[in-house]
C-alpha cells in the first residue's frame, strides 16, 4: 500500500519505518524542516534501538520518504496516519491544534478514498473533531478510524513489529478493510486485531496507560508504608506478583514514573472525567501519589544530610525517564536535581544517552560528565534514578575510594543492600528497611 504519516517524533517515525519495512511505501511529514534535513541524511533525531537500521535500510530501497510537504504526501495513499504531538495545556487537558492543523491539511491533499487514522493519543471524541475538519476542506471520499498506539520507549521497533494487539476503531467497513489487510504481514501466526468503535478505541489507550501508571504508584505507595513498618518491599513485590491474577510486571517500586505518555495522558483522563462530571478518583491518586513518591525520595536525601545539603555533592546516576532513551520529559531525575539543589547540593550526572537533552535544558546548572565514577568523585551522595545496565551492578570498592560521604540512594532497589552495606556504604533503598 501506500501510506502517509504525520509527525516524525517517535510514534511517526516508528510507525513509518514499522511499515515500509513490510514493503509499503511510506512518506514522513513533519513541519520541522530541519529534522526532515536530517532524516534523509539517514541521522535519527532521538535514540531508539534499532530504528536507526531500519530507517536507513528502507529509505536506502526506495519505501521510505521524509518531506515538508503535507499536501502532496497524501496525494494518492491509502492511508494517511496521524501522528503529531498532543501536548498537556495548563489545565491538563491535550492540546488538539497540532493534530487538527494536520488534519486540515491532509483534507486539502485528498484524491480519492483515503482512510485517515489518528495514531496520536488523544481524548475521546477526537475522532468525529477529526471527521468534521477533514470534510470541511474535501469532497472527496474519505474513513476514519483510531488505531492506537502501544510502544515502549527502548523496546519500539520490536512493540510495532510483533504487536501484542492491534486495536481498530472504526464504524466504516473500507477503512476496516483497508487496515486489516495493512496489518496482515504482522499478524500471520494469530489474528491479534480487536475492531470496535472510535470512541472506545480512544478510551482504550488512556486505559492502559491509567492502569499501568496506577500499579506503579500503589507499589510506591506501599513502600512508603513498608519504610514505616519495617517490611521489605521487594519481598511484598514478589510475593504479590506471584499470585497469577495480578502478574509480576509494573509492581517495581521506584522514584516515580515520567516520560512522554503517563504523566500527560494521565493528566487528560482526568480533565476528561471532569469534563463530563465523573471524578476519577483513583487517576487522579495515582498522579498525587507519582508527585508524592518523586519528591519523597528527593527529601530523604536531605533529611540525612541534617536537613540541609549546602556544600554536599550529589551524583545523580541516570537522567533519562527509563533506559534505552535518551527522552527526560518530565523524567524523576529533573524533579530530584531541582530538589536537591534547592538545599544547596552541587550535583554532577551522568548518563550513556540523555546527557546532551539535560545540558540542552538545564544548562551549566550542573555538571555533566561521560564516565559514573568521575561523577562520583567527592560526592556526599550518590543517588541511583535511572537503572541502565551498567548501572546495575557498580564496583563497590571503587565507589567506596572516590566518594566523600558513603551514602547511596537506589531509586530503583536493583542494588544489592547487602553487598552495598558490606563495603561500608549506608544503604537507602525504597521500602528496603535496615538490617536490625
Amino acid at each position: 500500500m501506500k501510506l502517509a504519516v504525520i509527525g516524525s517524533g517517535y510514534v511517526g517515525l516508528v510507525t513509518g519505518a514499522g511499515f515500509s519495512d513490510f514493503g509499503n511505501h511510506v512518506t514522513c511529514v513533519d513541519i520541522d524542516a530541519a529534522r526532515i534535513e536530517r532524516l534523509r541524511r539517514g541521522e535519527i533525531p532521538f535514540h531508539e534501538p534499532g530504528l536507526s537500521e531500519l530507517v536507513q535500510r528502507n529509505a536506502r530501497q526506495g519505501r521510505l520518504e521524509f518531506t515538508t510537504d503535507t499536501v502532496a504526501a497524501v496525494r494518492g495513499v491509502d492511508v494517511v496516519f496521524l501522528a503529531v504531538g498532543t501536548p498537556s495545556l495548563p489545565d491538563g487537558a491535550a492540546d488538539l491544534s497540532f493534530l487538527l492543523e494536520a488534519a486540515r491539511q491532509v483534507g486539502r491533499g485528498l484524491t480519492g478514498h483515503t482512510v485517515v487514522v489518528t495514531k496520536s493519543t488523544v481524548p475521546v471524541g477526537t475522532g468525529d473533531l477529526v471527521r468534521d475538519t477533514v470534510a470541511q476542506v474535501t469532497t472527496q471520499p474519505f474513513s476514519i478510524a483510531s488505531n492506537p498506539e502501544f510502544l515502549k520507549e527502548g523496546d519500539a521497533v520490536n512493540d510495532f513489529l510483533k504487536p501484542a494487539r492491534v486495536i481498530i476503531g472504526a464504524d466504516d467497513p473500507h477503512g476496516i478493510d483497508v487496515l486489516r489487510r495493512l496489518y496482515g504481514g504482522f499478524l500471520r501466526t494469530s489474528d491479534r486485531i480487536q475492531v470496535m468503535d472510535l470512541r472506545s478505541a480512544e478510551l482504550t489507550k488512556y486505559a492502559a496507560n491509567a492502569m499501568l501508571a496506577t500499579r506503579i504508584s500503589f507499589m510506591n505507595e506501599l513502600a512508603a508504608l513498608a519504610d514505616k513498618l519495617g517490611a521489605d518491599i521487594e519481598k511484598v513485590r514478589k510475593g504479590v506478583g506471584s499470585d497469577p491474577r495480578i502478574g509480576a510486571k509494573f509492581l517495581f517500586p521506584g522514584v516515580g514514573f515520567g516520560g512522554s505518555c503517563f504523566p500527560k495522558d494521565l493528566r487528560a483522563l482526568r480533565d476528561m472525567g471532569r469534563a463530563s462530571d465523573v471524578r476519577l478518583g483513583i487517576v487522579e491518586s495515582v498522579v498525587e501519589a507519582n508527585e508524592r513518591s518523586k519528591r519523597t525520595f528527593a527529601q530523604r536525601i536531605v533529611e540525612r544530610h541534617g536537613g540541609s545539603l549546602a556544600g554536599k555533592r550529589v551524583a545523580i546516576w541516570g537522567l533519562a525517564f527509563k533506559p534505552e532513551t535518551d527522552d527526560i520529559r518530565e523524567a524523576p531525575a529533573l524533579d530530584v536535581i531541582a530538589h536537591v539543589r534547592a538545599a544547596g547540593a552541587t550535583v554532577t550526572a551522568y548518563d550513556p544517552i540523555a546527557s546532551a537533552n539535560v545540558r540542552a535544558l538545564l544548562g551549566d546548572a550542573i555538571g555533566i560528565v561521560d564516565d559514573p565514577y568521575v561523577a562520583a568523585e567527592g560526592a556526599d551522595a550518590v543517588v541511583l534514578i535511572t537503572e541502565w545496565h551498567q548501572l546495575r551492578q557498580p564496583d563497590f570498592a571503587r565507589l567506596r575510594q572516590v566518594v566523600r560521604t558513603p551514602y547511596l540512594f537506589d531509586g530503583r532497589n536493583v542494588w544489592d543492600p547487602v553487598e552495598a552495606r558490606r563495603h561500608g556504604f549506608e544503604y537507602v533503598g525504597i521500602g528496603r528497611p535496615a538490617p536490625r
